[in-house]
């Protein structure tokens, strides 16, 4: 690829500035198209997204996810998890330990006492095999070894990243292990409906809807307590749109546990495993629109509590509450809590998932 040709690219980025090694294998980037004009820019690393360019009502576009412009600055990031992949287990499992197959697992702690996103050094943080199948489509491939994080048995695993004619990013998951294990994938996508800018506007103004009548409430270190309560009559009633901004910072403990939403919703199902309408948000200045559809049961949404501020891609900054997050996984804490959805996976089954991201516009 040229220079020539990385101009052509509306994100701005250059191939050249993501290429390195680490552990002897080669990082690049990798950018879909689509009829529309739009891009979507990968890199290999942590299979991170780093921009995501889409149009506003007058036909402008900007990048609206959280990224960094090069590779050294996504390895670096304050924030690991920085619109990467997440595994071998999104969210969080409590005190690092599970049982399974009446053996007793302790895995890496990097959150209070807690382990989260299957540890700092994870899916987030290695090098996957890439292949740029179209100008649509690139396809990662990792293999977790056994016992990498404390889990047991070999994974394979597959994610292809689609962006098709309708302005959706199609993510799709495959995995299969040799030995019975628990996994729970997901991507960390910070989206800025807005546009990353210095600053990034805050997600107080988005309009958002979710479709989840219960959520997951937790404790003082962020686990859930077991409990599953109705949204309704609290904070966490997004079942009709209204403003994130409306009632985040209202006198509730919950809220004041997350400094923010960090919970996973209850997605209304009408069977295990159904692709679905998960969320919906409108940012009113821009008229950009983004819909969620998963064949996840849960979705956790985070609304970027813990930023400071700190540097992104072409000058942008981070400051806190500057994206929202759409993780959709199964829910936090699940080997803990038997009656949550199972995380279990085994030899014999291949374990698939698909989220989509659509991107639009009001007028």
């Amino acid at each position: 690829m040229t220079n020539t040709e990385d101009a052509q690219y509306l994100c701005g980025l250059k191939r050249e500035d993501f290429q390195t090694k680490i552990d002897g294998k080669d990082t690049d980037l990798y950018i879909l198209k689509n009829n529309q004009g739009c891009e979507v820019a990968i890199t290999n690393y942590g299979g991170a997204i780093v921009a995501i360019m889409v149009p506003d009502k007058e036909g402008n576009f900007a990048n609206v996810i959280q990224g960094h412009d090069n590779i050294q600055d996504v390895i670096n990031s304050p924030e690991p998890y920085l619109s990467t992949l997440i595994g071998r287990y999104g969210n969080r499992i409590a005190k690092g330990r599970f049982q399974l197959n009446g053996k007793e697992y302790i895995l890496a702690i990097n959150n209070g006492p807690n382990s989260l996103h299957g540890s700092d050094s994870a899916f987030n943080a290695r090098v996957w095999d890439a292949t740029q199948v179209s100008e649509h489509a690139v396809v990662l491939k990792y293999t977790s070894p056994y016992g990498e994080g404390g889990f047991t048995g070999e994974l394979e695993v597959w994610v292809a990243y689609t962006l098709t004619n309708d302005n959706e990013f199609v993510i799709k998951y495959q995995a299969k292990t040799n030995k019975r294990t628990i996994l729970n994938l997901t991507s960390h996508g910070f989206f800025s409906l807005a546009g990353i800018a210095n600053p990034t506007p805050d997600v107080h103004d988005l309009i958002c809807e979710v479709n989840a009548d219960y959520y997951l409430p937790i404790d003082e270190t962020s686990i859930p307590t077991g409990e599953i309560l109705k949204v309704a009559g609290t904070p966490f009633d997004f079942r009709r749109p209204k403003p994130v901004g409306r009632d985040i910072d209202s006198d509730n403990e919950q809220l004041r546990i997350g400094n923010g939403y960090d919970h996973c919703f209850v997605l209304n199902k009408k069977e295990e495993g159904e692709f679905s309408f998960a969320a919906r948000i409108l940012e009113p200045k821009s008229g950009r629109t983004m819909e969620v559809y998963t064949t996840e049961p849960g979705v956790q949404v985070y609304t970027h509590n813990w930023a400071d501020g700190y540097a992104g891609q072409h000058g942008a900054t981070f400051p806190r509450r500057s994206a929202i997050c759409f993780e959709c996984q199964h829910f936090p804490d699940s080997p803990n809590h038997p009656y949550f959805p199972s995380v279990i996976i085994e030899p014999d089954r291949e374990y698939t998932q698909k989220t989509v991201y659509k991107f639009g516009v009001e007028k």
